[in-house]
């Protein structure tokens, strides 16, 4: 059985940097079309410049876009100059993009007045605009880039810097609006990074697929040639006698899980399965890297 060697587009190259750059603008607009459909209408405050922009928007009537301008780009110059010189210019589009298009959308009807659908749709819909922004390796800026700066210098887990900033406007909201309403933030705060994940990592889960058997040989070409996978052998030794042995590992796609039990079976009905989920799978017979 051959099988081809696929060389994708260089990560670099002109094609490839306009397909993320198209990413970065369809992203920003989703996220900035459900800021103006759910959030801002509905006081949900969940984290970062656009949730402060939210509170400043309900207190003083400040339009959110000149308040995400005016933190985003002082934001941007000081993350150019504590974090790193190369930092991506795709950060200063977005810094710069995401706010137009709030100001853009900002005309738009809520959909709802229902606080907890507004949170955990306005959720997903942050959500999907940040991930596609993710999927082309683009920023929006904001109180990541502050982030990024409290973990540097203060050796604060960058996770735990995320939580500090997004906790600090949360907290905020509760004191501005109502507790309850700081408590519909964080439902949406958590569908965002639930959505995140999902746009991230996609739906399909796969198996990775651990084999002992006795019949190592027969096992390989079964995969290889039955199942159409590839396999590769480990090293491994039995805990209890010491004696060497090889452990195959397969990964498969859901739906061919019950065809690789059964082809074990045939081969070797002793044989000793573990089936782990696998939440990506890049490469060849799965997604494209």
């Amino acid at each position: 059985m051959s099988r081809k060697r696929r060389t994708g587009a260089s990560l670099n190259s002109p094609q490839r940097k306009a397909v993320e750059y198209g990413m970065l603008l369809v992203g920003s607009f989703v996220l900035a079309t459900s800021f103006n459909l759910f959030l801002n209408p509905n006081q949900l405050a969940s984290g970062g410049v656009s949730g402060l922009s939210v509170i400043l928007y309900h207190l003083f009537h400040w339009p959110p876009s000149i308040v995400q301008w005016a933190l985003n780009i002082p934001l941007f110059l000081l993350g150019f100059w504590l974090l790193d010189r190369q930092y991506s210019m795709k950060a200063a589009v977005g810094s710069i993009v995401l706010p137009l298009f709030v100001a853009l959308t900002s005309h738009l009807e809520p959909l709802t007045d229902n606080t907890l659908l507004a949170s955990i749709y306005g959720g997903m819909g942050v959500g999907l605009g940040i991930g596609i922004v993710f999927r082309g390796r683009g920023s929006t800026g904001g109180f990541s880039i502050a982030s990024q700066i409290l973990h540097k210098y203060s050796g604060i887990s960058l996770g735990v810097s995320v939580a500090v900033f997004d906790g600090l406007v949360i907290l905020l909201a509760g004191f501005v609006f109502t507790p309850e309403k700081a408590l519909y933030a964080l439902i949406a705060l958590f569908v965002t990074s639930k959505t995140i994940d999902i746009v991230q990592m996609g739906w399909n889960t796969s198996k990775v697929a651990y084999i002992i058997s006795d019949e190592t040989d027969k096992m390989r070409e079964a995969i290889l040639f039955d199942l159409d996978r590839g396999v590769t052998l480990l090293d491994g030794a039995g805990g209890y006698t010491g004696d060497e042995r090889k452990v195959l590992m397969a990964v498969v796609s859901q739906s061919e899980v019950s065809k690789l039990k059964m082809l074990v079976r045939s081969v070797d009905a002793e044989a000793f399965i573990i089936l782990c989920p696998a939440q990506e799978v890049l490469g060849e017979g799965f997604r494209a890297v």
